[in-house]
């Protein structure tokens, strides 16, 4: 109550005043200005008493109310300023609210706001929250009002503006809550509207506002706000995502029917749990943990026999991960069921960013879930396979710790028996990521434990194994996935694996089969010597020692149906290739798997690739196949069942391949004295029968092939051969030192040289006197050879052959330097001869 000394203060500056007072109604904009300010000094900015302002606040408040309205910018600036210094200086500012909270909502409020000016507009809100600060709960009538400020003030186009209304909202929840909740929802459209504002501060103070708004509402309209304030967890500010966390944090603790709303709010809270600024996971872990721990206290009686029996952690919380609270776990548990649909949906969201945060919530959820996972295992296993095909390295890479988890938490006996035929048939799953099903095997493989996957490793390597599964794809993922799947076993299970050794020996061959990039082939040699160190084996061939047997069972098995496209001559070719040494030991059990697949009758690109394998094995037949010094014992098998065959001509580019190949291999075999030369010799009349057909063949390749061969019979049989064997063999190289390639020239006087070589004391030069007058005859013609490299070659074979008769080959040089002198001979040299040597190689080449 003002007393009678503040009344006549009051009553004296009112009176000095009338004068500006009138000033007010002046046409001068200038005058009403100035009227303001000496208002403003003769009242809030003298040192008057309490009492004394309310009086004056009271007899000025409609004139300045009207100055609202004023023309002039300036003086609606003034007179702001004076209602709020009034306001903040009064002791029953509420006196005045009758006249000014309907002013506010008039120049505020309309459908059209009539303060044009935004910094005015501004000063118009702080003074309407300086209205809220001072009067509070004494606004209550005046809600109406408010309301209607606050919606259209909210959409102001003026950021500033928005934050201030959207403070104001703050305060008139909080003040007048019991009539608040009655028109809470009015505001609900603006806030809405502008939550996505550009500016992030502005989003900030209308998240906080939205918070306020339906904490002292009616409840009704949480699903209307929750998907904007889920859009605002992937905001580009950490403030607004700070916002929301506390937003949802405290519905979560104080919303009146939060129980109602627990499935759609722990997502939002949970999904800051994994935000990248560590303030921000800090404060939802705080959140979390207080709304886990009121949930245990509010439930306390349900939890009871919970908490007296607590369960240990599971093995997985050892390593460094905090097991969340009883509460917190529970309330996932409860809700986990409504919450999974709804991660199935948004992980296939088209926005990488959603697709992330739900891959990261899925593992929060897990995490909290622990063994409960068990009874929602299969939609969680069609969640992860959709979410392992991702492109986003992000996402992939969530889902795999999902999956690890799930192995830390499920029992193998329940996941297997889930998992396995998905990976047995994964188009069951997606026809278009086979591999989907092999990579979610291999992270749940890695988060179990040695000792639970023990009893299932014939399972998982029974699995791995099958043709199905290990010969399934060439696509590099699939591979990938299988090498994944292989290394978890071996990385889990260590020295256990030994049961499976074989499936998973199976399996890295399949994959060094069918890769076609060189990375994945290291990988797989990298998982087999990992394989041989968790049996303590030495190396590589000692592994395969232990498994040949069954490995060269394995590939018998289906050999009758191999063709051009099995893999199994690749895993033959693995196999024997690196084996090494070891593969001499089996000769019994894998010279006949080669007849078989050498049969003439065979696919020929299958021949093809089995007799490449083995020009390999034989040209190192040392440390392969001759290892234990017994490969001669199967001589006849070699050259009758796999080689000889395989020479005879047959029409056709693949036959004539084939045959080279074959050529190839015999080289190797002769060439690498493989076989004693009595052995060879007891075939050597269909050996060489072949090979001087070899040198007819229309690939150059082949000629040279055959006359090498013919060169590593003659040196292995040196002075072994028959007369009759020897004279069929030289008239078919003589005719190709007029070969059209000079490789297979030079290559077939080595092969002379070496003949004349192998003559021994059988060959009677006397009655074979006319095949050498022959063979010296045509030897001294290339002499005259245009290619000097040739002239070379032939005077080394001449060299050796005057060892055998050196008295003939003086006669046969005599007789040739005669001819060369007669006139005929002169003219002979110098162009007939010539033509001739030319005109044969051309009929060579057209041949």
């Amino acid at each position: 109550m003002a007393t009678a000394g503040d009344e006549r203060a009051a009553a004296d500056v009112l009176k000095s005043l009338a004068r500006h007072l009138n000033c007010l109604n002046d046409d001068n904009k200038s005058a009403r200005r100035r009227a303001l300010e000496a208002v403003k000094r003769e009242t809030v900015e003298q040192r008057l008493s309490s009492g004394a302002l309310q009086e004056l606040f009271a007899g000025l408040l409609k004139a300045l109310l009207k100055c609202l309205s004023d023309p002039a910018e300036t003086c609606r600036d003034a007179a702001i300023q004076i209602l709020a210094g009034f306001i903040r200086a009064a002791p029953r500012p509420e006196d005045a609210l009758p006249y000014l909270m309907p002013a506010l909502a008039q120049r505020l409020g309309g459908k059209e706001i009539l303060e044009p000016a935004e910094e005015l507009r501004l000063a118009l809100m702080e003074t309407l929250s300086l209205v809220l600060e001072v009067c509070g709960r004494q606004l209550a009538p005046y809600l109406d009002d408010m309301i209607k400020i606050l919606q259209r003030t909210i959409t102001d186009p003026f950021p500033e503006v928005k934050k201030e209304s959207c403070k104001c909202a703050i305060s008139v929840a909080q003040s007048i809550p019991d009539h608040f909740h009655l028109q809470a929802e009015s505001l609900l459209k603006p806030l809405l509207q502008t939550i996505s504002h550009q500016h992030s501060q502005v989003r900030v103070s209308v998240t906080q506002a939205v918070g306020a708004v339906i904490q002292h509402s009616t409840g009704k309209n949480v699903d209307d706000v929750l998907s904007h304030l889920a859009q605002r967890l992937f905001d580009d500010s950490p403030r607004v995502r700070k916002a929301v966390t506390i937003v949802v944090g405290d519905w979560l603790l104080r919303l009146p029917d939060r129980y109602s709303y627990f499935h759609k709010l722990i997502p939002l809270l949970l999904s800051s749990l994994s935000d990248e600024i560590p303030e921000i996971r800090s404060l939802a872990e705080d959140l979390w943990k207080q709304v886990g721990s009121q949930w245990e206290k509010e439930n306390e009686d349900d939890l009871k026999d919970k908490m007296d029996f607590l369960l240990p952690a599971p093995v997985l919380y050892t390593s460094g991960v905090e097991r969340p609270g009883l509460g917190c776990r529970e309330l996932v548990v409860r809700n986990l069921s409504k919450l999974l649909p709804a991660v199935g949906r948004d992980i296939g969201d088209w926005l990488v960013q959603t697709r992330v945060k739900t891959a990261q919530l899925l593992r929060v959820l897990l995490l909290h879930a622990e063994d409960h996972c068990t009874q929602h295992l299969q939609s969680l296993l069609t969640v992860l396979y959709r979410a392992c095909t991702d492109p986003e390295t992000d996402v992939r890479a969530q889902c795999l710790e999902s999956a690890k988890l799930l192995g830390g938490f499920v029992s193998p006996e329940v996941y297997l028996q889930l998992l396995l035929p998905h990976v047995e048939d994964s188009t069951s799953c997606s026809s278009a990521s086979p591999w989907a099903p092999l990579m979610v095997l291999g992270s749940v493989l890695r988060g179990s434990s040695r000792e639970v996957l023990e009893p299932h490793l014939i399972k998982i390597g029974d699995t791995l194994s099958h043709p199905e599964v290990c010969q399934g794809s060439q696509q590099a993922q699939y591979l990938d996935q299988l090498l994944v799947c292989v290394d978890a076993v071996l990385c889990v299970c260590q020295v256990d694996c030994a049961v499976i050794s074989l499936q998973l020996l199976k399996v890295l061959v399949s994959v060094q089969s069918l890769a076609s990039q060189q990375e994945q082939c290291s990988k797989a040699e990298e998982s087999v010597r990992c394989l041989c160190e968790a049996q303590g084996l030495s190396g590589a061939c000692e592994l395969y020692r232990q498994h040949m047997t069954d490995l060269l069972q394995w590939l018998s098995d289906s050999h009758h149906t191999w063709t051009s496209y099995s893999i199994q001559k690749t895993q033959l070719e693995i196999i024997a290739m690196q084996s090494g040494p070891v593969v001499g030991e089996f000769l019994p059990a894998l010279l006949p798997l080669l007849k078989s697949c050498l049969e003439p009758s065979r696919d020929p690109e299958m021949r093809l690739h089995i007799f490449t394998m083995l020009s390999k094995l034989l040209l190192d037949s040392s440390n392969t196949l001759d290892s234990q010094g017994r490969f001669a014992e199967y001589m006849e098998l070699v050259l009758q069942d796999l080689l000889l065959p395989n020479l005879v001509w047959r029409s056709g580019r693949s036959a004539a391949a084939v045959r080279t190949a074959a050529l190839s291999c015999l080289l190797a075999v002769l060439h690498g004295e493989a076989f004693p030369a009595e052995r060879v010799l007891a075939v050597e009349e269909t050996l060489s029968t072949q090979l001087i057909s070899a040198l007819e063949e229309d690939s150059k390749l082949a000629r040279l092939l055959a006359c090498r061969s013919l060169h590593s019979l003659l040196k292995l049989t040196t002075q072994r051969l028959n007369t009759d064997s020897l004279n069929k063999i030289y008239p078919e190289l003589l005719k190709r030192v007029d070969d059209s390639s000079e490789d297979v020239r030079v290559e077939a006087l080595k092969s002379l040289s070496t003949w004349f070589s192998s003559l021994g004391k059988n060959y009677d030069t006397q009655s074979c006197r006319p095949h050498l007058e022959f063979l010296f005859q045509q030897l001294l013609l290339y002499m005259d050879d245009p290619d000097t490299k040739i002239q070379d070659s032939v005077l080394e074979v001449l060299k050796v052959a005057s060892e055998v008769d050196g008295g003939l080959l003086q006669q046969q040089t005599e007789a040739v330097r005669e001819k060369q002198r007669s006139p005929d001979a002169v003219k002979e040299n110098g162009n007939g001869r010539s033509r001739r040597l030319r005109d044969q190689r051309q009929q060579n080449v057209k041949k």
